[in-house]
């Protein structure tokens, strides 16, 4: 399927008056909120805030052509990131702890997170890339309805955490073009200890489904740039590979071996990772080239794999105004 060539989901379901129903829906979820699997269920609306951290207006701490993501996302024009602050999860060892936990970044309207996806668009980014926008999905969808009617074509990757409620997925289901989440945990204890989130293996399962239900296997146009479909993507820890290996096999059992999968090797002890002595150092090669062997025994049919990454230099600072090396962002 190649979008250049065919109408989006979501300008179809705009012409047709669906898209306004669900911003319509999604809004009315926001006064006692249940967005997310935690289900805080507070009245956001009137300025109560949950687990997450989100109020009743979108906070965002950058945006730009990104050139770090997989290469059917960031093609050779990149990827157009925007960065949502806060997150339903609580990862000790988030790399982006100064969004996702910190809160930083600034409030923006609907109308002008709209003029920002036209603006990436502009730019020839390939795509708009949401990341981690779950609990902001109200206002994302009324933002999408106003880029739509301005024109927006491209495709929507709904980039996340893998903790995601099915009913808050079912409102975008024909909108969302990609969905690229994590899949970070197969075991509970671990997934209750790292990101307080005990049920996270059945719920990101559940989520992925869901997903994959909706977009099918990665498509791509003759450019090699993704149009559609499901990357599930997998950090490997240092000390725990019985957990990457429980995750390989939930996806395979869940899904299929078709699905694409991108191991990542950037994990780096930050944050609060000091705390748990597991994850207080850097993922070894061994440990790295292990997992690639465990993938190679599913025989997954397509896989991404990282080069090894130890440069702390590298990570984010979302509180200097270029936060990105300037390899990985354009503005």
């Amino acid at each position: 399927m190649n979008n250049l060539h065919n109408k989006p989901g979501y300008q179809i379901l705009r012409e047709s008056g669906e898209l306004a129903i669900r911003v319509d829906r999604a809004m009315q979820i926001l006064s006692c909120c249940t967005l997310c699997p935690r289900r805080c269920r507070v009245d956001r609306i009137n300025g109560e805030k949950g687990f997450c951290g989100g109020g009743d207006q979108i906070r965002i701490a950058d945006f730009g052509a990104h050139f770090g993501e997989e290469l059917p996302i960031s093609g050779k024009k990149g990827a157009g990131t925007i960065f949502f602050a806060h997150c339903a999860l609580r990862c000790c060892f988030c790399q982006n702890y100064q969004i996702s936990q910190e809160g930083t970044g600034y409030l923006v309207s609907e109308e002008r997170l709209a003029e920002v996806m036209m603006d990436l668009q502009d730019r020839g980014c390939h795509n708009i890339d949401l990341v981690t926008p779950t609990h902001y999905i109200p206002f994302i969808l009324k933002s999408v309805y106003l880029a739509a009617e301005k024109g927006l074509q491209v495709p929507l990757i709904y980039n996340c955490s893998g903790y995601e409620s099915v009913e808050t997925l079912r409102l975008l289901d024909g909108i969302i073009d990609i969905y690229l989440p994590d899949w970070k945990y197969g075991e509970e204890d671990i997934a209750e200890e790292y990101s307080n989130a005990p049920a996270y293996p059945l719920i990101c399962q559940s989520a992925v489904k869901e997903m994959h239900r909706q977009v099918g296997d990665i498509r791509v146009d003759e450019e090699g740039i993704a149009q559609k479909g499901v990357i599930v993507r997998h950090l490997v820890l240092p000390s725990h590979l019985s957990n990457s290996e429980r995750v390989l096999s939930l996806i395979v059992r869940t899904l299929s071996p078709s699905i694409r999968i991108s191991l990542m090797s950037q994990y780096v002890p930050t944050y609060q990772a000091h705390h748990h002595p597991r994850l207080n150092r850097s993922l070894l090669p061994e440990e790295y080239e292990e997992v690639r062997k465990m993938m190679e025994g599913f025989n997954f049919d397509e896989y991404w794999i990282q080069e090894l990454e130890r440069n702390e230099s590298c990570l984010p600072d979302f509180k200097e105004k270029d936060p990105f090396p300037e390899q990985l962002l354009s503005r």
